[in-house]
């Protein structure tokens, strides 16, 4: 009886999404939704498919403006049955999994990281099985290690990550290309370099100098650097790396030759970065005092070999980065003068 209760369920819902699909787009789901990349990623999506079409989720309460700008749920990715109740009766079509512990802060809290980034997966990795999902799921440099070639990191190479947020990464590749093939499941995963963006604060990632730094020339006037002058890794400026997403997302599944793709737009040192600052900021000073976080930096990319995505789909980068630093200083400016029309600085998941 149960059985063929949930078996009912299911083939409602499956008609429901369709129907809603074809009118009004996808409807989708994003955890982690109030992170460094779930407001932007909810934005731009609302602004293709409507405001009602994303729901963002997470275990924190949204400010009241957030609310304002489309839907909200209490969701935590632990809790399989809460997630489940959302996909049905929010007629789910797509869900975006951003709920992760990142690389610094990971390597902090082990257990923790294990439940949420790995726990948490299997979690909507099931449900998009079970419900026909599209699942995005994003990935990082640092699902590379020491052992892979670094100079460039090709698509597909050795992957020995030496962090957890690393190591539970290349299991969400691997499961997810695994759920594709045996079920034929519409997975999706892009390795994000280093994101960088003007209205959040640093959250406990390897690649946060590159954000932290803005804010101290616009403060201080002195930045203290974590790694060393001429540790290079990939970056990139978050609206290419938002439009990356949704241009793969809409991409029709019989071009992609992999499910998961290295995108890139720009590699710098500390130093590199520093020197670009200081041509708006001409006063700033930096000291590097070089911590654990290095040795996570000599582990991963230096640049990625990102052809297969260029190829299949057609991706390009907009922002190099001159353009990102004069993006950067410009809007974070505003911010400091309380110009209204920049909104504000939250803190990233």
């Amino acid at each position: 009886m149960r059985k063929s209760f949930l078996n009912l369920v299911k083939t409602l819902e499956v008609g429901s999404r369709l129907y809603h699909s074809g009118s009004n787009g996808p409807r989708v789901l994003i955890t982690g939704g109030l992170g460094q990349l779930g407001t932007g990623l909810a934005r731009e999506l609302r602004k293709l498919h409507g405001p009602e079409s994303v729901i963002l989720s997470d275990i924190v309460k949204p400010e009241a403006e957030e609310i304002a700008k489309g839907p909200f749920v209490f969701a935590d990715v632990l809790d399989f049955k809460c997630l489940q109740e959302i996909v049905v009766n929010k007629r789910i079509d797509w869900i975006v999994h951003f709920s992760a512990l990142l690389s610094a802060v990971g390597e902090n809290n082990v257990p923790l990281a294990v439940r949420v980034n790995i726990e948490g997966l299997h979690n909507v990795m099931e449900l998009a099985k079970q419900y026909k999902l599209k699942l995005f799921v994003p990935s990082t440099i640092g699902a590379f290690g020491p052992e892979s070639p670094r100079n460039p990191t090709p698509n597909i190479c050795i992957q020995r990550p030496k962090t957890i947020y690393g190591v539970s990464k290349v299991h969400a590749e691997l499961l997810g290309e695994y759920y594709h093939k045996r079920f034929n499941l519409d997975f999706r995963c892009l390795r994000y370099p280093g994101i960088i963006l003007y209205d959040s604060h640093p959250g406990g990632g390897t690649t946060d100098y590159a954000v932290q730094i803005f804010h101290d020339a616009l403060t201080t006037g002195k930045h203290v650097c974590y790694l060393r002058p001429d540790a290079r890794l990939p970056m990139m400026y978050i609206d290419d790396c938002l439009r990356a997403t949704i241009e793969y997302m809409m991409t029709p599944g019989k071009q992609l030759t992999t499910r998961t793709y290295n995108v890139h737009a720009m590699s710098f040192t500390p130093e590199e970065l520093y020197a670009e600052v200081k041509k708006h900021v001409p006063n700033l000073e930096i000291e590097y005092k070089v911590d654990s976080r290095q040795a996570i930096a000599d582990a991963w990319p230096m640049v990625f070999d990102d052809s297969s995505a260029r190829t299949d789909w057609s991706w390009k980068e907009n922002i190099p980065m001159e353009k990102l630093v004069d993006i950067m200083i410009t809007n974070l400016r505003k911010v400091y003068a309380g110009d209204p029309s920049t909104g504000k600085l939250d803190a990233m998941a």
